[in-house]
């Protein structure tokens, strides 16, 4: 394919099928969609099995690529709860009637053509596509080269549903993930209303400085959490382990362990063995090295200034020790990206504190970091966490994939 404009026209005209289907068919439609999921697993995970005989098993990011029954069926389940959930498209957000008669309703609508740029994970197009159609959107999604076959078998199956429902199929439209296409993309002000990059910090960037549609980040995750000096530290160390091995290669997975001074020595000491287990690679910082060292720790490293703002999307960790609650707030101010931080605190002043002093789209208090999710959150799926300020922050799902409308209703008013 030379150009990806005629394919992105089809999905811009697409568009306003999906906006007119009522409420109780986008239901249907989506209800249906998770039923062909579930009908179609055997060629999916066919599909998926392609993909996967290319990556290389020692690849953290190899876990985002697969595909098996039980993660078919939480996808299945997760587009019927996004058909579940009200659509934001059409609600009254104000309404009143000015002085010269003129009945004003502010209205959210659809934003039209939303694009997709993401990497690896298939999911992402079940995900990305019911929320669009949900809302009354259609999508263009690219994924990556890695999930190419993945990502055709699961819009065949979109395409199929769409059919049934009397819609086109370009309203969801899978682009070739030849980059030197990239750009037309990024540059299809006409039919594209706005581009979503989902990956690597590089994607993010390289979207950023070369879009002309207009731009919301879920950017990647440098996710910290600060162990206090007044911590529990059996609670403590089960958040840990939870937020830095439950599921290493997502964006939400801990990546820098904070530790007051105080509670260094014996919580690294309870800790060690259990991330021992997972063969978890450590960085440490003098002191927290010293302990770990002592400890015997099989997987330890000293830390570089390099470690510390870095999302290792692995069996990986840094560790820094530090002298108060300000000087971790410092650390993560320096290094954080602003998607998911975590104090683990039984002083409820503390917590409250650095909730409110951290810049983030998503700060816990006892809790790992690892729920930032929009199903965890009961928004149904999500596009991605938004780690910018403007129209999303945090898990943009459903709510945010609408823009609005100003209508006017006169009875022969003139300025």
């Amino acid at each position: 394919m030379t150009s990806i404009l005629p394919l992105l026209e089809q999905t811009h005209l697409a568009a306003s099928s999906v906006r007119r289907l009522s409420d109780a068919d986008k239901k249907a439609l989506l209800n249906r969609l998770a039923d062909l999921v579930e009908e179609n697993q055997a060629a999916i995970l066919a599909a998926n099995q392609i993909d996967l005989d290319k990556k290389d098993d020692a690849d953290p990011k190899k876990d985002r690529l697969m595909l098996n029954p039980a993660r078919l069926k939480a996808i299945a389940d997760s587009i019927r709860d996004v058909a579940n959930l009200p659509s934001p498209a059409g609600q009254v957000l104000a309404e009143r009637t000015l002085p010269n008669g003129i009945l004003l309703r502010k209205v959210a609508v659809p934003l039209g053509v939303v694009g997709i740029i993401y990497e690896s994970r298939p999911n992402v197009t079940l995900d990305v596509s019911a929320l669009c159609l949900r809302s009354g959107n259609a999508a263009a999604l690219r994924g990556s080269t890695d999930a190419w076959h993945s990502n055709e078998a699961l819009v065949q199956v979109i395409h199929q549903a769409l059919r049934e429902f009397g819609v086109p199929e370009a309203a969801v439209s899978l682009l070739p993930t030849d980059r030197a296409l990239v750009q037309e993309l990024l540059t299809a002000t006409r039919y594209v209303d706005i581009i979503i990059p989902r990956g690597s910090e590089s994607l993010i960037q390289f979207v950023r400085q070369n879009s002309l549609v207009p731009t919301i980040e879920t950017g990647a995750g440098v996710c910290h959490t600060y162990v206090h000096a007044e911590a529990d530290l059996e609670k403590a160390r089960a958040i840990v382990v939870n937020a830095k091995v439950s599921r290493p290669s997502v964006c939400n997975a801990l990546d820098t362990i904070l530790l007051d001074e105080q509670v260094a020595e014996p919580f690294l000491s309870a800790l060690a063995p259990e991330l021992a287990k997972w063969k978890v690679e450590i960085f440490a910082d003098e002191q927290a090295w010293s302990v770990l060292e002592k400890a015997a720790y099989p997987h330890l490293q000293h830390a570089e200034t390099s470690d510390f703002g870095r999302e290792f999307l692995d069996y990986k960790c840094s560790v820094r020790v530090v002298p108060d609650v300000e000087t971790a707030l410092e650390h993560i101010r320096q290094f954080s990206s602003r998607h998911s931080e975590a104090i683990v605190s039984e002083n409820e002043v503390v917590c409250q504190y650095f909730m409110e002093t951290v810049d983030a789209a998503a700060v816990y208090a006892n809790a790992s970091t690892r729920f930032t999710d929009g199903g965890e959150f009961g928004l149904g799926a999500e596009i991605g966490i938004s780690t910018q300020k403007l129209h999303a922050r945090g898990p943009f799902a459903l709510e945010k994939l609408v823009t609005e409308k100003w209508m006017a209703y006169g009875s022969g008013q003139t300025r």
